[in-house]
């Protein structure tokens, strides 16, 4: 088994932080985004999306997508349970985790691949009237989040999930797209301090 790995950039790392709070190692292929190896023909041979984290299984099974590589390994090693634990546990997770997904993690992106200089030869066309209007999407889920957060500890609920991954990543993507998540949301800023103080922030 191997993990095709993109460094710094969002959807691997959120891989590593999962893989971190489950305790399981993954030998690592980086690959140098910056480079564009993403593009090359190793990763086009396995993901024809040419995207990266891209996990391969020793029987040569091929799986991408962050949240689906997450789930395999949910799969496999069930604790600590990081989807939910019974149906209506497993439903809120899945709940927030696209709630967040869509709403902060995608905007963010999009504000950061339409705006930034160094994403011009990646996203093509690069229209960054569409990253402008990225912006005020993601902080107007921050604010309704904050309401959220006030009644919990952590997005889905009294358990760290990988909602919370997918937030704790969105908003220190925050800082490249040039937002900032706004001093008054109080309670999302305690939440986003206590998840990057986890040992697996660090992954």
């Amino acid at each position: 088994m191997k993990l095709f790995d993109g460094g710094r950039a969002p959807n691997p790392r959120r891989v590593r932080i999962f893989l971190a709070e489950k305790g399981i190692s993954v030998p690592l292929v980086p690959v140098d985004m910056a480079a564009m190896e993403h593009r090359g023909d190793a990763i086009a041979a396995r993901n024809p999306l040419r995207r990266l984290p891209v996990l391969e299984l020793d029987d040569g099974s091929v799986l991408t997508e962050s949240v689906a590589i997450c789930r395999y390994f949910e799969e496999i090693q069930p604790e600590p349970a990081l989807f939910g634990r019974g149906a209506l546990g497993k439903a809120q997770v899945e709940m927030w985790q696209r709630r967040v997904e869509m709403n902060l993690f995608w905007p963010v992106a999009q504000a950061f691949r339409h705006i930034h200089p160094a994403m011009k030869e990646w996203e093509v066309p690069q229209i960054a009237e569409w990253g402008e209007a990225n912006k005020p999407k993601a902080l107007e889920f921050l604010a309704m989040l904050d309401a959220e957060l006030a009644q919990r500890e952590f997005v889905a609920g009294d358990a760290y999930s990988i909602a919370d991954i997918t937030g704790l990543v969105a908003i220190d993507f925050m800082k490249p797209a040039r937002l900032a998540v706004p001093t008054e949301l109080t309670n999302v800023v305690r939440w986003h301090a206590a998840l990057a103080a986890r040992p697996s922030a660090s992954a």
